[in-house]
């Protein structure tokens, strides 16, 4: 009787604590706390003398009846079905026991022994269950605070990976502006470099056209000189013949076609030196077609050291230097792209005039420059690494700290105006990357400054 109670008033307390929500509360609370009262006047009256026994235990049944069929009736109740279950064995040990008892005392007496063991196990299977059941819960709940923590780090885990593709997008998306602009700036640039290096190009040809005029002079005086010579000898050769053929001076005739020949000889000498001048100006100036032909680097390095020098005299009337040609004659044809190479000559020619005279102003400007002659040597020859192309000035030569710099695209030694620091890197590219060859530099400060080329015969 007092366990029957007892197991009435643990899972009325079960069920008051697990109800799910205010409104169930609310609907069955009240109800839960009156069960609870009954199970302890039940209790109270089972140890009153007072009142049938048998009765209050029938009653005490009944109450426990009650509640499993409301667990298993009421949805709010639903999860104290396994306690349900749990006491139902022990419920029904005693019921069987207190209708044998009602019915058939003499008969209960024989067996209750029995039934005491039967309401003993039974109880201990109430409890056992309970108990496996108490820890599969707590397994359950274990794993069900795992699952919300799992589910709360996958959420933060998504939060946090949906902020960072938005960072990601936006990043991308600032890359993506960057590098359009960067993109934009770079075609400005090259736009402007090949601006740049066509005014290079352009300034190095009317240098060049300046020099060509001043070369192209001589021949064309020599060859309107002999011209006008010709004329007149062939008008004294006309008049002779005219003479009678006894009055003709045949040795006076053989002079004069002697004479005329001689001078076609140098109308035509100087009319193809005439020629080779205006063709190495077409070569220089037309645009490049990257084709390498048999060249004779001293006949080039010959032509373009007179065409720089004259193409600056022609551009500053002050400006006077001497030049010096040194040249291997045991030089073989090599295989080079003319107009390029010519280009490189120009420009590291130039250089060192402009060096020279630098060297000179400097000195007239301190009152030493008197015996000071700006000179210029190109010098040709063959060493282990194949052609060797010298040009060397004796101006202020190159500090340590520049040389390492004047390879560079725009870099420039010059004044604001006087270059545009393109003349050494496009000569450097086209020794080295078009030509395979190198292009170095030694100089010692104060003294002199030597370009040195070196060309593979191979």
């Amino acid at each position: 009787m007092l366990i029957e109670n007892l197991i009435s008033i643990f899972i009325l307390r079960y069920l008051q604590k697990r109800l799910p929500d205010v409104e169930a509360y609310l609907k069955w609370g009240k109800i839960l706390k009156i069960g609870m009262v009954l199970a302890v006047v039940f209790i109270v009256m089972g140890y009153s003398p007072i009142g049938s026994k048998t009765l209050i235990h029938g009653l005490s049944l009944g109450l426990v009846g009650v509640i499993i069929y409301g667990v298993f009736k009421v949805p709010e109740f639903i999860q104290a079905k396994t306690i349900a279950y749990a006491v139902l064995p022990y419920l029904g040990v005693s019921l069987v026991s207190e209708i044998i008892e009602i019915i058939s005392p003499s008969f209960f007496k024989s067996i209750e022994t029995l039934l005491d063991t039967a309401g003993f196990f039974a109880f201990l299977w109430a409890v056992a269950l309970w108990y496996l059941s108490r820890k599969q819960k707590k397994a359950l709940e274990l794993e069900r605070l795992k699952a919300e923590e799992r589910e709360k780090e996958f959420r933060l885990t998504e939060k946090i990976k949906a902020q960072l593709e938005k960072e990601v997008a936006q990043r991308t998306k600032d890359l993506v502006k960057k590098k359009e602009a960067l993109e934009k700036a770079l075609s400005e640039l090259k736009a402007t470099q090949d601006q740049l290096i066509l005014s290079e190009k352009m300034a190095s040809l009317g240098e060049l056209t300046a020099g060509i005029a001043h070369e192209i002079q001589n021949p064309l005086n020599f060859v309107n000189n002999f011209s006008e010579v010709s004329n007149e000898l062939i008008q004294e050769l006309r008049e002779e013949l005219k003479k009678d053929h006894t009055q003709r001076d045949k040795e006076n005739e053989a002079d004069l076609m002697e004479d005329i020949a001689q001078n076609l000889e140098k109308i035509t000498y100087h009319g193809k030196r005439a020629e080779a001048i205006v063709k190495s100006m077409l070569l220089h100036s037309r645009k490049d077609n990257g084709r390498r032909e048999p060249t004779d680097i001293n006949k080039l390095a010959e032509e373009y050291l007179r065409l720089s020098y004259h193409g600056l005299r022609a551009k500053d009337k002050s400006f006077n230097a001497d030049f010096k040609l040194e040249l291997d004659e045991n030089l073989p044809l090599l295989e080079v792209v003319p107009q390029e190479m010519g280009r490189v000559l120009l420009n590291l020619i130039n250089n060192a005039f402009y060096a020279a005279s630098e060297k000179k102003k400097l000195l007239e400007e301190q009152g030493e420059g008197k015996d000071f002659k700006p000179t210029v040597v190109v010098t040709t020859s063959l060493d282990p690494k194949g052609l060797k192309i010298t040009v060397k000035d004796n101006g202020n030569g190159i500090p340590e700290e520049v040389k390492t710099k004047i390879f560079q695209p725009f870099f420039t030694t010059k004044p604001a105006g006087a270059g545009t620091g393109l003349g050494l890197s496009m000569s450097y590219d086209i020794i080295t990357k078009g030509h395979g060859g190198e292009l170095t530099v030694n100089s010692k400060p104060g003294e002199f400054s030597e370009f040195i080329i070196h060309l593979s015969l191979n």
